[in-house]
């Protein structure tokens, strides 16, 4: 019996690994310096050093921005990058300046920021949450109504890991900062998929799994004159702002990722755009049932492989597992929030009613996904949307 090949379009949640990827782990593997401690003084922790700094650089080069290498803190992932600037900088900028004790976040960060803020009103600090128009967007007139002179930081993400949508950092950035705010974005979804707009941001998170690079490797970017209180000890490892030993052959395969995606966005980005526009005039056509969180359009201000819409009438977990019996891999919206069975918080956050948002979907993929399977893709979604609603009828 033939094993049922799945045509896996959940890349937003965690992408395939390259062969970029898989090449740098094997040739550290082979390397004198497989398994040595970075930290260490001898020999093999030395070169193993020196190659953790090669990475530290490659990173920095592919974030752009006037981050210089010394910015770069390695993590375990986009969740603890996330964490720690939220924590760490919030902390460092009210130890600046004792009247900073509020955090403003966007409604629609991922659930490594906004489940932080329970910690943050522990620890003294009054959190707001800003939202986006019906578009997504947030608007720099909507953050500076939530600024103050209380106000420690600013967190909103690069672009949304639901719907796609690229947010206009520099501008938030540049509010921020006229109030006298820290500002971090999350770029986990945008770094290597679109050029970063964060010459202004004082702190960046990405994760290595998103662009096909191992899972359980991040980075915190944090500019030299940027107070950052460490939320880890022992060790001082990362120059004392992240303890912990660095995982060395996890860190390679990131930067060798970081530089085949980021070298190719030019050509792979409108590629990949022209195939998600595509899809979405198939499935959201005129009788399909099937709508768009906000347009179909795949231009500059979206990711380019990525496709959100909804189904009204029909809940996201039984079109998920109906796509997966015939083959197909999607998501209803966040991988992280997989386990709940409520709408949506970005969707519901942009205006959109709680009945269409648990109709949510998210196909997202790159490059490697040939046309072929989201022709397909389309055809099958279709058709289950229509038995799902004649059953329901």
């Amino acid at each position: 019996m033939t094993a049922r090949t799945t045509v896996y379009l959940d890349y937003a949640a965690s992408a395939p690994e390259r062969r970029e990827s898989l090449a740098a782990e094997r040739a550290y593997e082979e390397s004198p310096i497989a398994g040595a401690n970075p930290n260490s003084l001898h020999t093999p922790g030395r070169e193993a050093a020196r190659a953790l700094d090669g990475a530290r650089r490659d990173i920095a080069r592919c974030v752009g921005g006037g981050f210089r290498p010394s910015d770069v803190i390695f993590t375990s992932g986009g969740t603890e990058s996330n964490n720690l600037a939220l924590l760490g900088l919030s902390r460092g900028a009210r130890q600046r300046d004792r009247k900073r004790t509020r955090v403003v976040l966007s409604a629609i960060e991922h659930d490594s920021e906004l489940d932080v803020t329970g910690v943050l009103r522990d620890r003294g600090f009054e959190v707001t949450l800003v939202k986006p128009g019906r578009d997504g967007v947030v608007s720099r007139a909507a953050l500076e109504d939530a600024l103050g002179p209380d106000c420690a930081l600013v967190s909103v993400m690069s672009a949304n890991n639901e719907t796609g949508v690229v947010q206009p950092v520099s501008e938030l950035a540049a509010a921020a900062h006229a109030a006298g705010a820290l500002f971090h974005t999350d770029a986990v979804q945008a770094f290597g998929r679109i050029p970063l707009d964060i010459s202004q941001a004082d702190a960046v998170s990405l994760a290595a799994h998103k662009l096909g690079g191992p899972v359980g490797v991040g980075a915190l970017l944090v500019r030299g004159r940027v107070p950052l209180a460490p939320q880890s000890f022992g060790g001082g490892q990362e120059s004392g702002r992240r303890a912990g030993t660095q995982d060395v052959r996890g860190t390679l395969a990131f930067a060798a990722v970081a530089r085949a995606c980021c070298g190719s966005i030019e050509t792979v980005r409108p590629q990949v755009a022209a195939l998600a526009e595509k899809l979405y005039q198939r499935i959201c056509a005129e009788g399909t049932g099937i709508v768009p969180t906000t347009t179909t359009t795949v231009d500059e201000q979206r990711l380019p492989g990525m496709v959100s819409v909804m189904v009204p009438g029909l809940d996201s977990q039984s079109l998920v597992l109906g796509l997966d019996e015939r083959g197909y891999a999607v998501s209803a919206g966040s991988a992280c929030s997989s386990g709940s069975l409520d709408a949506s918080h970005v969707l519901t956050s942009m205006g959109i009613g709680r009945d269409q948002a648990l109709g949510s979907l998210r196909i997202s993929f790159d490059e490697r996904v040939a046309e072929e399977d989201l022709e397909t893709f389309a055809a099958e979604l279709i058709s289950l949307v229509k038995q799902t609603k004649a059953r329901h009828q």
